[in-house]
């Protein structure tokens, strides 16, 4: 009779024989919902995230997102990264996308949604040199177009993790802007965008916090600094070396570090910081290339410096 033999007591070497039982983590794919308005630059988007490993589908009826979704349960490993851009061409269909995305959130689909916004000129603009009709004007106005579908994409703007305004970048400049939003290895954790304006331009519509610094001097009175901007040695060392400004800097930075956590657990990736002066040349741009520079060496943030008006009259 053959006796079976422990394997202990073969002389093997035991490490060879044994089994890693470490469970696998399962892939947890990414759905991101790129909307947003028409000529905003969605079909840019598309392009840049397929450039970052992305599968995209383009003009997806908002009620085939359950269909979508359920796929990409199935075979998570076969579709890690998935996004899907929606629009409103089709209108009947649009209006019923929360109750879609409602339903992906019941059936414990994670996604989040990236909507794309941009000026009323800028996108009057835009489909006037693409001579082509807005998808809502009807008889209308280009304008009334962009009115019906402001009012349809509100909500949607309202709830989105993500807004990014294009009406100031060019078809590089938003791939760019995308790329900084997501890496081979998904979403960065938390994206700023510090950027420097001027009052008297108006407002930066996307920011989520604006900085006043007019209260610093102005170099703009200083006749060799005048000709410089905030970029240049001699203008930031004007600035900044205001105790006003540097006391600022200190404070508005720690006054930050609690709603960038706030951020992160809301799972909202991107911010932009506006810092505005008169003219967006002097006070604004040095205080801004400052600001991201300290904000950059927090945790888990990464930091983006443009200056909207630097170089206008």
């Amino acid at each position: 009779m053959t006796e079976l033999q422990n394997p202990s007591d073969s002389g093997a070497d035991e490490s060879a024989s044994t089994v890693d039982l470490t469970p696998v983590k399962p892939v947890e794919p990414e759905l991101l919902v790129v909307t947003g308005m028409s000529g905003a630059g969605r079909s840019t988007a598309a392009n840049a995230l397929e450039d970052h490993g992305w599968y995209v589908i383009e003009n997806l009826p908002p009620q085939m997102l359950g269909t979508l979704a359920e796929l990409v349960s199935r075979m998570p490993a076969a579709l890690p990264k998935l996004a899907v851009v929606v629009d409103v061409r089709g209108k009947a269909l649009f209006a019923d996308i929360r109750e879609s995305l409602n339903a992906l959130s019941a059936a414990g689909v994670k996604y989040r949604v990236l909507f794309l916004d941009s000026n009323d000129d800028t996108l009057v603009r835009r489909f006037e040199q693409g001579r082509r009709p807005h998808p809502l004007q009807k008889d209308g106005r280009i304008l009334d177009g962009i009115a019906a579908e402001r009012v349809l994409l509100a909500e949607m703007k309202s709830q989105a993790e993500m807004v990014l305004d294009t009406s100031d970048l060019n078809v590089h400049q938003l791939g760019t802007a995308v790329t900084e939003l997501f890496s081979e290895s998904g979403p960065v954790v938390l994206s700023l965008t510090v950027m420097s304006f001027g009052f008297k331009y108006g407002l930066p519509v996307d920011a989520n916090y604006v900085a006043d610094v007019r209260f610093i001097p102005n170099p703009h009175w200083i006749p060799q600094l005048r000709p410089l901007t905030g970029q240049d040695e001699a203008v930031s060392n004007f600035v900044l070396k205001d105790n006003g400004a540097a006391d600022f800097v200190d404070r508005f930075v720690h006054m930050l570090e609690p709603v960038l956590e706030g951020y992160r657990r809301e799972n909202k990736h991107y911010a932009t910081i506006a810092v505005g002066c008169t003219g967006g040349k002097h006070r604004s741009v040095a205080v801004a290339i400052e600001l991201a520079k300290r904000l950059g060496q927090l945790p888990r943030v990464t930091t983006g410096i443009r200056h909207r008006d630097l170089g206008r009259e």
